[in-house]
């Protein structure tokens, strides 16, 4: 069974897809997250961003403080993964 059929997993999916502000988006990210979880995830997509952008691996890792690991992890996801960085950095446009 894939996570993603998990009710509770749909759930959560379907709450993130009917947030229509960032300040909607700050409040339910407080909520549900912790600091350290939502400093965590932020550093993932700053990474991926960097990565897209050709940043070397050292760089990335000085910039954002982000372990080696976490810079491979998300290099991967982004090579091998569903296309979810990539989709959502794309439509950031920044």
């Amino acid at each position: 069974m894939s996570v993603f059929e998990d009710e509770n997993v749909s759930l959560l999916i379907r709450a993130i897809t009917h947030i229509g502000s960032e300040d909607e988006a700050r409040d339910f990210l407080e909520d549900i997250l912790t600091n350290k979880e939502i400093i965590s995830i932020s550093q993932r997509l700053t990474v991926a961003k960097m990565l897209l952008s050709g940043e070397k691996y050292a760089d990335i890792e000085k910039a954002t403080g982000a372990s080696s690991a976490t810079v491979v992890r998300v290099n991967q996801c982004i090579r091998y993964g569903a296309g979810g960085y990539r989709a959502v950095i794309e439509k950031l446009g920044d």
